[in-house]
């Protein structure tokens, strides 16, 4: 190679290394942005940020050739592990002020984890078009349940331990097959039971930590063999990971300071309309 074919390929290399960069740096952005968002609607909506991490990592996944063949499967992935971080505030405060019932933590925690693990093992089986879908039909049933308000009817008290148990296992396979923290089920299930609303927002948010820790450690275990990128754990994405889950964290303080300054059902039927047609782009096809 001459001289002259050497600096070529060299001014080659230099380029292709700083678009590299700057695409690295660009999707490093992208991470941070799901963040803000993710955990401004948690802290403003008192919901899980899994409605807006996954259909936007799985858009992002999709575009990078490495990590497109497992798109869906990395991100509900690392959106239960997101929520090992980012929940831990929500909790602690949650507990201080004495509003979690722990009792009741206690009775769904081993259907949880059940469920949880169930859930991941379900999802790994899917292809993944199928796990899109299931995703967008549970995006558009919380979207609607948003824009309408509705809660169940009535109050019915607390069934016993085996019932509970298999409550469990139910929200934790949901909640782990689609990558959610289970607030939007266990909330209006508790609800249903006659709890207050507050507490039944702390509540749930403890009963999603045994659900993001069984998941993300199946989820783990099911992509270890999987020809994963060397930048993820698994199916859990590394750096989208460490973005996520540190801008979120920041952002979730300033969601929950702006319930006092704006009407949270109209941003509730906002955001509604946002998780309907974001199931429905997923149900015809991302």
């Amino acid at each position: 190679m001459s001289a002259a074919q050497r600096q070529q390929a060299g001014l080659r290399q230099a380029e292709s290394g700083q678009a590299a960069a700057g695409e690295s740096g660009t999707v490093y952005f992208e991470f941070a942005v799901i963040g803000i968002a993710a955990g401004y609607l948690a802290g403003f909506l008192g919901i899980g940020g899994g409605f807006v991490v996954v259909p936007a990592l799985t858009l992002l996944f999709l575009r990078d050739s490495t990590t497109a063949p497992w798109a869906i499967h990395m991100a509900v992935a690392t959106s239960l592990a997101t929520m090992l971080v980012t929940s831990l505030s929500s909790i602690i405060a949650h507990h201080r002020r004495g509003a979690i019932r722990w009792p009741l933590v206690r009775s769904l925690a081993g259907g949880l984890v059940i469920g949880a693990v169930l859930g991941a093992v379900i999802a790994d089986a899917l292809h993944g078009e199928a796990l899109v879908r299931v995703f967008g039909s549970f995006a558009v049933l919380a979207g609607l349940q948003l824009i309408l308000g509705r809660h169940p009817d009535g109050e019915k008290p607390l069934p016993g331990q085996p019932a509970l148990s298999l409550v469990g296992v139910v929200i934790g396979t949901i909640s782990s097959l689609i990558g959610i923290g289970g607030g939007a089920l266990t909330g209006p299930w508790q609800l249903w039971h006659g709890i207050r609303a507050q507490n039944a927002v702390a509540t749930s948010a403890a009963c999603g930590y045994p659900i993001a820790i069984a998941g993300t450690l199946s989820f783990i275990w099911l992509g270890w063999q999987g020809g994963q990128p060397g930048h993820a754990l698994g199916y859990v994405h590394l750096p989208a990971l460490a973005g996520i889950a540190l801008t979120s964290a920041l952002a979730a303080p300033l969601g929950a300071a702006t319930v006092h300054r704006l009407p949270p059902r109209l941003v509730r039927r906002i955001f509604g309309v946002f998780l309907v047609l974001v199931g429905l782009k997923m149900l015809t096809g991302l």
